[in-house]
């Protein structure tokens, strides 16, 4: 049977349809939107992340960036490693430890060369725990287990001969529920960052046992600069996008001499309200900061080695394995414009 002129034309609006289906989704596809996940985002050690998309400069180099938060750098890591996200804000530690894991990933822009994190000890348990030397038996807290805090918690103790067998480390996360755990003595210490640092000092609930904030703090307790935050991405993801990844990296060290050239306050009010509910603790959190975060987006010649020597101490998948640092990062993305 001959098909009709009615049956043909609704075969062709139906083919036309589906076409146009696939052609919005290939569009969707490759559309260009490189998706961020950050491991906190309201945490100031990643203050980068949000403060480019406010100061408009992913919109200046012509990117479509979406950002997204999870509060363990380790759940980031993940999301970047089932490709639901293109780059991840998070710790530059991942890239040594997902090499051993047979994982290609490097750093295209360091934040802050040194971690920002400070262990607080809890008043209620600051008459016993006054050092590191002191946490045999006590309870301290991690943003998350297998995080950049776990390591850096077992390698300051391990300093002083303490074992991590010898404590308890509990997942609390980061802001209000790190504060939750402090004021509740679910934990005696713990490591976290600003703002949450300045909220407990000036709450009176905790003290700080070792600041590691500034380059002479974390060179005091780990021995050199450690390159922490940082942007990393798939190494095969930046071979294929070089000129994305050369516009993020533009981006995000525009940002890095924005805050170089910029008081804590003016930073401050080009923040969302909701970053800064109380005001003056946000600055005052903002100053402490500050000293953390590179010029230039570049890799401390030093850090690297430091951050190896922390992982290799305590990270089961890192200890007696030959990595390969040049491989982890690149400066090949930040000179570029």
């Amino acid at each position: 049977m001959t098909p009709s002129f009615r049956t043909l034309r609704h075969i062709a609006v139906a083919s036309s349809l589906l076409f146009g289906l696939a052609s919005q989704h290939a569009t969707a596809a490759d559309s260009g939107k490189i998706t961020i996940m950050v491991g906190g985002i309201t945490k100031l050690i990643y203050l980068p992340a949000r403060l480019t998309e406010q100061l408009g400069y992913f919109k200046d180099e012509g990117l479509d960036v979406e950002l997204l938060s999870q509060p363990a750098g380790v759940d980031a890591e993940n999301e970047l490693l089932a490709g639901a996200v293109q780059a991840v804000v998070g710790f530059y530690d991942h890239t040594i430890d997902l090499q051993t894991k047979g994982k290609d990933v490097k750093a295209i822009v360091v934040f802050g060369q040194v971690p920002g994190e400070v262990e607080m000890v809890s008043t209620k348990a600051a008459d016993t725990v006054k050092s590191m030397a002191d946490v045999k038996g006590k309870t301290l807290g991690v943003t998350g287990l297998g995080s950049s805090t776990s390591f850096l918690t077992q390698y300051l103790a391990g300093q002083h001969g303490i074992q991590s067998t010898e404590y308890t480390m509990l997942p609390v996360g980061a802001d209000a529920s790190f504060i939750a755990a402090i004021k509740q003595s679910r934990i005696d210490a713990g490591m976290t960052t600003e703002p949450t640092v300045s909220a407990l000092l000036k709450s009176g609930d905790a003290n700080v046992l070792v600041d590691m904030r500034s380059v002479e703090g974390t060179k005091a307790a780990l021995g050199g600069t450690y390159p922490a935050s940082s942007l990393y991405v798939q190494a095969a993801w930046a071979d294929s996008h070089k000129a994305e990844a050369a516009k993020l990296a533009h981006a995000f060290v525009r940002t890095m001499q924005f805050i170089h050239t910029h008081s804590a306050e003016e930073i401050a009010a080009k923040m969302p309200d909701d970053y800064q509910k109380d005001k003056p603790l946000y600055v005052s959190a903002l100053k402490a900061s500050l000293p953390m975060f590179t010029t230039d987006g570049k890799m401390p010649a030093d850090g690297p080695t430091t951050v190896l020597k922390v992982l290799s101490a305590f990270n089961p998948s890192v200890k007696g394995k030959h990595i390969e640092l040049a491989k982890t990062y690149t400066n090949e993305f930040v000179g570029v414009k």
